[in-house]
């Protein structure tokens, strides 16, 4: 799944250390434009991390997996990232004009 918008806020890193050894991960915030934009908390697990070097007000194409469990009763969902491309989010709005097939005109009242 693709998930197109500007990085809004990137919360501090987290880490730790579980059963399968030691883990980090960075939740952000990426806005989705439109006429009600929708805002998305997104995580990056370890080296994702070093590796999308995502910044403040960046357009970012995020490929996502989305993950809902269980824990006593009550359900909680992960969005993570695993890959991300930047300053593709412009390119694709520029290109759905460009390649948009000219208008043409008809006699139909509607």
């Amino acid at each position: 799944m693709e998930i197109v918008g500007k990085v809004e806020q990137i919360l501090p890193l987290a880490s730790g250390t579980g059963t399968n050894g030691e883990w980090k991960k960075q939740d952000f915030i990426l806005v989705k434009p439109g006429q009600y934009p929708k805002k998305i908390c997104i995580t990056l697990w370890g080296d994702k991390i070093d590796e999308a070097r995502i910044t403040v007000g960046e357009e970012i194409k995020a490929m996502i997996d989305v993950e809902s469990r269980e824990y006593n009763g009550r359900w909680y969902t992960d969005v993570k990232a695993w890959k991300i491309e930047k300053g593709v989010a412009a390119q694709e709005d520029n290109a759905a004009f460009i390649d948009a097939p000219p208008h043409e005109e008809d006699d139909l009242p509607f």
